[in-house]
């Protein structure tokens, strides 16, 4: 992944450190359940993408989609930063253990 990602990554974790008011272990908790709540706004611009709530009718894009699976990989970085200085190392290991995996389970086929 491009240096410049974990660069923002830890510029983000950083500000959100100091404007935090929270104990570490309290911090970490909320940065992960934040995952939940990013992954809840796509659900939300996908229903409103395909129009899927009578009441509402299309009410966002799939530009708006993009835009909240984004905010999905940020908060999930910034969430393994959070629980680790070695984020990047951890999420490289683990990027290379699925593409083994994957390459595998394609090698059978």
């Amino acid at each position: 992944m491009d240096d410049r990602i974990w660069d923002s990554v830890d510029r983000l974790v950083t500000w959100l450190d100091q404007e935090s008011g929270l104990s570490g272990g309290d911090e970490r908790l909320l940065r992960i359940l934040k995952l939940s709540e990013e992954v809840g706004e796509v659900g939300a611009a996908v229903i409103g993408a395909t129009g899927q709530n009578p009441r509402k009718g299309v009410t966002h894009s799939w530009e708006d989609v993009e835009h909240e699976l984004c905010d999905v990989v940020f908060s999930a970085l910034v969430a393994l930063r959070t629980l680790t200085p070695d984020a990047r190392e951890v999420f490289e290991r683990r990027l290379a253990y699925v593409e083994d995996r994957s390459r595998a389970s394609r090698e059978k086929n």
